[in-house]
């Protein structure tokens, strides 16, 4: 039997961060369970967010995308949705690190939404106020099922309020849920 993944789904009411080159890989899994999202973004990033790409974990019309111009722009426009809750979760896509007055900030408007938050952050990056981070990477797989997704090592690196883990796993495209895969024998 394998191991159950110990702090996903994202507790509720709480930020989180993620990290690694499959970061955005755990947003949509987020993005999936929880049913819709808010993803903030400054505009100047080269690479896009694709509701057509994000289709196979959410319903299209259930992403909302926002371009802002600068992090403290992005920082702002998360917090307004973290505290409003419309949407179950917001994932914003940060570009430097945060303070600890601008993570304790997110974390106080997720719980006055009852909202869940996600922050994308390169390595290194973390804040002392994120209730989990977690650094996401590809594995290679040479029996990869064609129509689902990457293997990927998901490694949780901070949790206040458990342990730590590492655990693989694939999002199932057909099924529309992360599945556990066990580790390949080396």
């Amino acid at each position: 039997m394998l191991p159950q993944i110990t702090a996903f789904p994202l507790r509720s009411a709480r930020v989180h961060e993620a990290c690694g080159p499959l970061a955005a890989g755990l947003a949509a899994a987020a993005a999936a369970e929880a049913g819709g999202v808010l993803w903030v973004r400054e505009s100047w990033r080269p690479e896009a967010i694709s509701p057509i790409g994000l289709a196979a974990y959410l319903d299209p019309s259930r992403l909302l995308l926002a371009e802002a111009k600068d992090q403290t722009e992005t920082l702002t426009v998360a917090e307004l949705g973290l505290r409003d809750g419309a949407l179950p979760l917001v994932v914003m896509e940060l570009s430097a690190p945060l303070s600890l007055t601008a993570g304790r900030r997110l974390q106080l408007a997720a719980q006055a939404g009852k909202c869940t938050g996600l922050c994308l952050i390169q390595d290194g990056m973390g804040s002392n106020a994120a209730e989990t981070r977690w650094r996401c990477s590809p594995l290679p797989d040479p029996e990869q099922p064609a129509e689902d997704s990457t293997l990927q090592r998901w490694q949780l690196i901070k949790n206040k309020s458990g342990t730590l883990g590492v655990w693989h796993v694939r999002w199932s495209q057909s099924a529309r849920r992360l599945t556990m895969v066990s580790p390949a024998r080396e």
